[in-house]
């Protein structure tokens, strides 16, 4: 088996086979129990699917976040994304549940483009990374986010405001410390040591710009955890809340074994493909079926290897009862994997078409979302 490997700046690996209880173990961080999830619904009055399904398994305080919810102080939601090209379905399963917990909660959102990082650890230029970061500011805005409640910013163009801040961080960080986080070597430059204060700084900016302490919770996947232990040791030096984190899990590629990538094109949904490109990328992808039909309809699939129902069951069939008679009909033989792929190239063109709409109409709006020096 491939080694996998899960940091900040890289996934890769049989995915498949990643074992998020000891991920849990690995990074210190305790998994989403039945007891805190019920604790979340009474205050929300339901569960978001990738609750009920998992898709989110993993905190850090998310308890103490909703202790202070109910105590009546309000927390503020922060999530990012490393600008280094066209975002895929996999990136957007933070963004929805942060909207889903932006509407629950009423809280505002605070989201940081990180142009800086991929100039630092990619081969590209700031021009380069800039564009990027203005293209995925329509990403995020289809999402739905409100306009008046989320604040986007991107580092080069937000520095004055976020580099105090980070100066601040970084003093209290020390080389040995980030480095046994992150694993930086003598042959790394100099910038990507110290990035790790401007990514902790959006934690503690809204009790900034507030001038009063307010709770951070933030949803990403598990892979950006290592930023935030840095982050909540230094924040009672600096006088703030300890960020507190929801994890999620890695949407698989299209292809056998991997997260979803844009580094494979064919194994990954991206929301500017055409809904043509979507709907081959889809029936050419790996299923849990048999050779031949008739052995399909012998033996039965195995959804528990088939991506094609991993995408119903994380994303695209929100309903449990229909998602078990799924499971059923492909064990049972009673489905057949062309028909399975065919019904779910026409829910992901369906919620394609929607979100490409919504990218489009973004372009109009999206001074309401930037937030400026």
């Amino acid at each position: 088996m491939k080694k996998i490997i899960v940091t900040p700046w890289e996934v890769k690996g049989e995915l498949e086979k990643l074992d998020y209880t000891k991920l849990i173990k690995k990074f210190g961080t305790k998994p989403l129990t039945q007891d805190l999830l019920e604790k979340l619904k009474k205050i929300t009055g339901e569960l978001h699917l990738f609750l009920r399904r998992g898709v989110f398994f993993s905190h850090r305080d998310f308890d103490w976040i909703l202790d202070k919810y109910n105590v009546g102080e309000k927390f503020c939601l922060y999530t990012g994304r490393g600008p280094s090209g066209v975002v895929h379905l996999g990136h957007l399963i933070p963004w929805m549940f942060t909207k889903w917990l932006q509407d629950k909660f009423d809280v505002e959102l605070y989201f940081q483009l990180t142009d800086d990082e991929k100039f630092l650890v990619k081969d590209l230029s700031l021009d380069q990374t800039l564009s990027f970061s203005f293209n995925n500011v329509l990403d995020i805005i289809a999402c739905e986010l409100a306009p008046e409640k989320t604040h986007i910013f991107i580092d080069t163009q937000y520095t004055k405001t976020l580099y105090k801040l980070a100066l601040r961080i970084a003093k209290h960080l020390t080389f040995s410390t980030v480095k046994a986080v992150f694993g930086f070597k003598p042959s790394d430059n100099i910038g990507i040591i110290f990035f790790p204060a401007m990514q902790i700084a959006p934690c503690f900016l809204p009790s900034i710009l507030k001038g009063k302490l307010v709770p951070c919770l933030i949803p990403a996947s598990i892979d950006q955890d290592p930023y935030w232990r840095p982050a909540r040791d230094v924040a009672p030096r600096l006088g703030f809340y300890k960020p507190a984190q929801i994890h999620s899990r890695f949407l698989p590629g299209l292809g056998r074994g991997g997260k979803m990538s844009a580094s494979e094109p064919e194994t990954a949904i991206f929301v500017t493909d055409s809904l043509e490109v979507v709907e081959r990328k889809i029936l050419n992808a790996f299923d849990g079926g048999q050779p031949t039909l008739r052995e399909q309809k012998e033996k039965g699939g195995n959804p528990d290897i088939c991506l094609i129902y991993q995408y119903f069951y994380f994303l695209f069939e929100p309903n449990d009862k229909k998602i078990e008679n799924l499971k059923s009909d492909c064990k049972n033989g009673k489905l057949v994997c062309g028909e399975c792929k065919q019904k779910l190239a026409t829910k992901v063109k369906e919620f394609l078409a929607g979100y490409q709409q919504r990218r489009e109409k973004a372009k109009n709006i999206v001074d309401k979302f930037i937030l400026k020096d």
